[in-house]
């Protein structure tokens, strides 16, 4: 049995005899508040221009849209290590999305995780962090939520495991995970970084991807940025306070700016899911809240992480990985990995590249890397995707040389990594 195992198991147990001593005391039930949809008075255009812009930063429609289904309207699965979860309609239908529900109702949603009738919320949705907005923030969004095309689509259940989504596991996880985060506000800082602080922490929900998640998918809280896997995906959100990953401290702010606004800079490229959030999100703000966001991510204060322990890959495994490269990769990466300024990352000196967790790397191996069309950089170059015309020898082999050549270190990558991936499955 594995430690795993061991760790989840006695979470369970502890679950257990907090339920027996009345944890469920600490998170009652609620009542259902009234259905007051038909009586809220019309917004007005510029509460609804408001709330599209928040609705655009808290990158709302990723989640509440279905591939190729309409905006806002749900149906998308979100998978979690415990089954999944169906985001709900937002648009107003009065049957199956938001047109009954008042201001009080989605309000307690945001803030609390609580639905209309009273039911505590799966936290997929990152309501710890909403519960930083502010009241006038919640009115726009609802706002424009309510302005948006009614679309009937039912609401599918979750297919949680029991007993992970009745109510009752639900007060327990919030009884010991779930705070609501307190409005930040540091007066030794400027406005610029108090806005950013609450950028970052809020609406943006950083954590949710780059926040470090327990066996029971808890993180530290709404501004714990110290990078884990992402959950179901396999993508590794790397940490934003640490310099061998992504800390961002030795940066010029005009990059992070730039990184954050086009997908582009400098200094790096963004691909994966941070791909889609900068193109459905990020690229939308305006120039303040980037600069505010920046400057808080830039302020962090870094960590000192020891240098991870290294298998070194064999020498065999690095000449068939060199192989690979000169006929697959050198023509766009270059043969000592030095990339294209503007077009094409480079490998050599990149610390993507060089990161413990090699997920990433062969995520881009296997589904190709695609960086977002922004303004900024409207026709982006691509990488093609080779699952399917490399195995996973090859990928091993290729994924260890690029991790060791031009001077950088890093540990091997065998087959199985790369079959892992392949598959979908967590590390």
């Amino acid at each position: 049995m594995t430690r795993r195992w061991f760790v989840a198991l006695a979470g369970i147990a502890a679950l257990a005899a907090a339920a027996a001593a009345g944890v469920f005391v600490l998170d009652p039930p609620r009542a259902a508040l009234p259905a007051t949809g038909a009586s809220i008075v019309p917004a007005s255009a510029e509460q609804v221009a408001r709330g599209a812009y928040l609705a655009r930063a808290g990158h709302c429609a990723g989640c509440h849209t279905a591939r190729g289904g309409e905006d806002f309207a749900g149906g998308r699965a979100i998978a979690t290590p415990f089954g999944s979860v169906f985001a709900p309609n937002l648009t107003p239908d009065a049957a199956t999305g938001l047109g009954r529900w008042s201001r009080a109702a989605f309000r307690r949603a945001l803030h609390e995780g609580r639905s209309a009738d009273g039911r505590r919320l799966a936290p997929v949705c990152p309501y710890p962090n909403f519960s930083l907005l502010g009241r006038a923030e919640d009115d726009d969004l609802f706002a424009y939520l309510r302005s948006l095309p009614a679309v009937v689509q039912p609401n599918r259940p979750s297919t949680l495991r029991f007993p992970y989504g009745t109510q009752a596991a639900l007060a327990v996880w919030r009884a010991l995970f779930f705070r609501p985060a307190l409005a930040p506000h540091d007066a030794t800082r400027s406005a610029v970084w108090n806005r950013g602080a609450a950028l970052v922490g809020g609406l943006g929900h950083c954590s949710a991807c780059h926040g470090r998640r327990n066996t029971w998918q808890a993180t530290g809280g709404a501004w714990d940025l110290r990078g884990g896997v992402i959950p179901m995906q396999g993508w590794y959100a790397p940490a934003l306070d640490d310099p061998r990953q992504a800390g961002l401290a030795d940066w010029p702010l005009a990059d992070v700016v730039a990184l954050l606004k086009t997908g582009r800079s400098a200094r790096a490229s963004v691909s994966g899911p941070m791909a889609m959030v900068v193109a459905r999100s990020l690229q939308y703000l305006n120039d303040d809240d980037l600069l505010a966001i920046a400057t808080y991510l830039k302020a962090l204060p870094q960590r000192t992480s020891a240098a991870p322990g290294i298998t070194a890959p064999a020498a065999s495994l690095l000449e068939r990985g060199r192989k690979v490269y000169a006929r697959d990769c050198a023509d766009c990466h270059g043969d000592d990995g030095q990339g294209a300024p503007g077009a094409v990352p480079a490998l050599a000196g990149n610390r993507a590249v060089v990161m413990p967790v090699a997920d990433n790397v062969l995520h881009l191996i296997l589904g190709g890397g695609f960086a977002p069309a922004t303004a900024g950089d409207p026709e982006p170059y691509g990488m093609p995707p080779f699952a399917t015309t490399l195995g996973d020898e090859d990928i091993a082999a290729v994924a260890s040389y690029i991790r060791n050549a031009w001077g950088q270190q890093a540990s091997a990558v065998t087959a199985f990594d790369v079959n892992r991936q392949r598959g979908g499955a967590l590390p």
